[in-house]
């Protein structure tokens, strides 16, 4: 980064020296470190690990789960997804209720815990496809089916479910909660630029950020352990980056829901119309991972290890506390072409950082109390899964 200058270089060390543990950094703060030099790169991972080891120390953790694809047909055409699929489309697929459990089953066995659905967002609002499946199926639309498969697994297995449904209702939003003791919805950016024609949301009528936020500050009202995050590299300003970051803080900090805070970073595959956009390098992940740590320091935060290897163990310098789902059993259906760590190796190099490696279920410890209040048997559920930890009850080795 020879562009850098002396003076943002001082200022970037200026910056480095008014961090304070525990206490969030400023917009201009982030703006500042987010740009900072190959020389002042080691000082902001030093202090992004210095805030992780104020918030949890010595411990990384990860969700051992299956991976279920409940249908990859979708209405959005996002310009970096291969998971979605139009009908005719080879690999075009629903889930039955038997492969839910089959698969939730075998998982079970290997020792996981969640029970991950992820899916297309109101495929049968464009393809009377799957309307037509779906009234085969016996349900009014996608949501419906995907409440239905959440109480199945909850009912039959162990596993604890966690729903990656899309945009949803205040209504669904409490609907899913019944089924699920957490769901996600990944915010990805602020920048409602990127859904101009040729742009990554272009045609992706669910990207639009206002509605995406309306869905998390949905959850929120209702105290419902959520999951969200940023996608970098899709077109965004490292400024949209630090805005979206902290358009996360703010609807944590009114409503203390967020559990989990992904950065998430793109990769290029062959197929997608953005084959040829360039990748975030290492570096580029590293300092937006250390800056949301410093400006979330007192929030879980998790970045994928399959999209950053073979350098996933850089990830816990940078201020990680968390490696996200990890399945012994299914692959990554988002990242197909990434295959997850072995955990054996994932523990090994969590070890080599300085750091234990735990299991943890879909919702994380700080918000179990708040799930198992609630009677029911998802109430049940968990409290049987979970450890006076609040962690997994019993890890399977891996």
């Amino acid at each position: 980064m020879s562009h850098i200058t002396p003076l943002v270089r001082e200022t970037c060390s200026e910056t480095l020296a008014e961090v304070r543990s525990g206490v969030p950094i400023s917009r201009e703060a982030a703006l500042r470190l987010i740009r900072c030099s190959d020389d002042d790169l080691p000082g902001l991972l030093a202090a992004a690990r210095a805030a992780k080891e104020c918030f949890k120390p010595g411990v990384i953790t990860y969700s051992r789960k299956v991976f279920l694809p409940l249908t990859n047909l979708c209405r959005d055409y996002c310009g970096y997804c291969t998971f979605r699929r139009d009908p005719a489309d080879p690999g075009a697929h629903t889930m039955t209720p038997d492969e839910v459990l089959a698969v939730a089953r075998t998982g079970e066995k290997l020792g996981c815990t969640e029970a991950l659905f992820s899916l297309g967002d109101k495929p049968e609002l464009l393809f009377p496809e799957m309307r037509e499946t779906l009234r085969h199926l016996g349900y009014k639309s996608t949501l419906h089916y995907l409440e239905a498969m959440c109480g199945l697994v909850l009912r039959e297995t162990s596993l604890l479910p966690h729903p990656n449904p899309g945009l949803l209702s205040a209504e669904w939003v409490a609907r899913l909660a019944a089924v699920s003791p957490s769901m996600g919805l990944m915010l990805e950016t602020t920048n409602a630029d990127l859904l101009a024609p040729g742009k990554a949301h272009d045609n992706a009528p669910d990207k639009v950020p206002c509605k995406r936020l309306r869905t998390i500050e949905d959850a929120g009202k209702q105290s419902v352990p959520f999951t969200t995050g940023l996608l970098i590299g899709i077109g965004e300003s490292l400024e949209d980056r630090v805005d979206t970051l902290l358009s996360i803080r703010d609807l944590h900090e009114r409503y203390g829901h967020i559990q989990e805070v992904i950065v998430q970073n793109f990769r290029v595959k062959p197929s997608i119309p953005m084959a040829h956009f360039p990748e975030p390098s290492q570096g580029d992940m590293l300092r937006t991972v250390a800056v949301a740590r410093l400006l979330l320091p007192e929030m879980n935060i998790q970045a994928p290890p399959n999209l950053s290897a073979p350098c996933y163990d850089e990830l816990v310098d940078a201020g990680i506390n968390d490696w996200g789902g990890i399945s012994p059993l299914t692959p990554d259906f988002i990242n197909p072409e990434k295959p997850w760590p072995h955990l054996e190796q994932l523990r090994l190099r969590t070890e080599a950082k300085g750091c234990e490696l735990r299991q943890r279920l879909p919702v994380y410890p700080e918000f179990v109390s708040g799930v198992t209040a609630k009677p029911g048997l998802l109430s049940e559920k968990l409290r049987a899964a979970t450890g006076n930890d609040g962690l997994a009850r019993i890890e399977r080795a891996a």
